[in-house]
């Protein structure tokens, strides 16, 4: 027999194994003492999620990802002020000077100082600009739903400025909650409106060859168009810009360009193309997205003419990953025959590489084999379990991540707009622990899912899980200890 030598790393790595599993061990068995016999113990839950590594948040909105707080430090910057009586963004120069020459107490458009001074204004705005005090409060208030997309009217003047302090802002929060990567969401794609082509697109939509040779048609428009060409620079460029100093040892984070759903057809395929050739021309923008809320009527008319806009657009751009708000409904948002085909069609005609929320999936009318599918293609869903709640009322057992740890579907957890919704990552696993009673090898793995279903390049990938294997190590030493300091001090419990 031949004996062969270890390197000292490897010997090192070697002689660290038997301690690296007992301490997964016993990270697994502290875990499944605080979901307990009787009821989760939430308080520990956070405590564990929130120094837990996290490998990925995969499904964030930059804009809906800041907390209504710091937009209102925005305003000052931008020399913008907020109406007290309608909460609106007063942008309007003339007007802004007008009530600045104004007696203090005689304004109705406050400064963010003025605000924070206010604190009635300002706990109104708070309100306003996010779900701030709406479950425990008696005012009239919109539905949910109306009130989280509402929100983004409000705070979108000054969300479309300062992108550097809001990165940085994301971030260094990421980082205080062991998250070492996010995919955001981060500006929409450029447009170029086509009345001729608004008029031919539902006209000739029910016919695939009609419409392919129509998508074709302004695809050759669009390449031709210098100004859109040039738009499409631009918004590269103001990616790079924003992103410059965010990436570093401890972070990385990628942008996906975006379409809005709520759109008319040119305006909509205009800006999906931009987001394409976008993504060709930049490694950090890493895929595309379209949002807007699902249930609204223009997105539900026309959900299918997307869906065969994406699928056209990956046959031109095979190498772009595409990741699809589909399904993100819930029994009375729509009639009933609106809930059976969103992901279905996302996944089976738009060719998406990953499904966002994805709700709707008990009502598919395909959802047998929609599910085989989605777990042979290894294609995950983005379960934002705040967000669904909030939104669209969907929790505990009626969420289909049932379903989808039942059928070997794949998914992460994510945050969707923790600004809008008020929580964090650490957040949507204290949800999934409590309701769901996973081991720790099940939450571990969903921490490794957000590096594995990452639209990044292998080796970037490599690196983060790495880096991540590392943090594990150290986090699982740290609850080793807490583990036996727990087995020690049980029996004092009982005296």
């Amino acid at each position: 027999m031949i004996a062969i030598a270890l390197t000292g790393v490897a010997a090192a790595a070697a002689a660290k194994q038997p301690a690296a599993r007992g301490n997964e061990a016993a990270t697994a068995h502290y875990f499944a003492g605080l979901l307990g016999a009787r009821a989760p113990q939430l308080a520990e839950l956070t405590m564990f999620f929130s120094q837990m590594p996290k490998g990925g948040d995969l499904h964030h909105h930059y804009s809906g990802a800041l907390y209504a707080e710091q937009y209102v430090e925005f305003l000052d910057k931008q020399g913008y002020c907020v109406n007290k009586l309608s909460y609106r963004v007063e942008t309007n120069k003339t007007v802004i000077d007008a009530e600045r020459a104004l007696a203090p107490a005689a304004r109705t458009c406050l400064s963010a100082g003025e605000l924070v001074a206010d604190d009635f204004s300002y706990r109104e705005l708070l309100q306003r600009w996010s779900s701030k005090d709406f479950a425990n409060h008696g005012a009239i208030q919109p539905p949910p739903d109306r009130q989280f997309f509402q929100t983004f009217g409000f705070f979108g003047p000054v969300s479309n400025a300062n992108f550097d302090d809001g990165l940085q802002t994301l971030k260094a929060r990421a980082i205080a909650e062991n998250v070492s990567y996010i995919e955001t969401m981060f500006k929409m794609a450029p447009v170029a409106p086509d009345a001729a082509f608004d008029a031919k697109a539902r006209q000739t939509g029910a016919d695939d060859a009609a419409f392919t040779a129509l998508m074709r048609a302004e695809l050759a428009q669009l390449d031709q168009d210098a100004g859109f060409g040039r738009a499409i620079d631009d918004y590269v460029a103001k990616i790079a810009s924003a992103a410059a100093g965010i990436d570093d040892a401890r972070f990385t984070m990628r942008y996906q360009a975006y379409v809005l759903r709520l759109l008319a057809p040119s305006q909509v395929f205009s800006s999906m193309v931009a987001g394409f050739k976008a993504a060709g021309k930049s490694e950090l923008i890493v895929g595309v997205n379209i949002v807007g809320q699902e249930s609204q009527a223009v997105s539900m008319r026309d959900y299918t003419l997307h869906m065969k806009m994406f699928h056209f657009l990956k046959t031109q751009y095979p190498t772009v990953k595409v990741a699809l708000h589909a399904g993100e409904l819930a029994l009375g948002d729509v009639p009933p025959e609106g809930l059976k085909f969103h992901i279905d069609q996302a996944v089976n005609l738009a060719g998406a590489d990953r499904i966002g929320h994805g709700i709707d999936l008990a009502h598919e009318a395909n959802v047998f084999a929609l599910l085989q599918h989605m777990r042979a293609a290894d294609i995950p869903v983005e379960i934002n379990l705040t967000s669904n709640d909030f939104i669209n009322g969907v929790r505990g057992e009626n969420h289909p991540v049932t379903l989808y740890r039942k059928h070997g579907v794949p998914f992460v957890l994510a945050t969707d707009d923790a600004g809008v919704t008020r929580h964090d990552l650490s957040h949507e696993y204290v949800l999934f622990a409590s309701r769901y009673q996973p081991d720790y090898a099940e939450v571990k793995r969903l921490s490794y899912n957000g590096v594995r279903y990452a639209f990044l390049p292998d080796a970037q990938k490599q690196r983060l899980k790495a880096q991540l294997d590392q943090r594990f190590a150290r986090f699982e030493a740290d609850i080793a200890i807490l583990d036996k300091q727990k087995a020690g001090a049980a029996p004092a419990a009982h005296r």
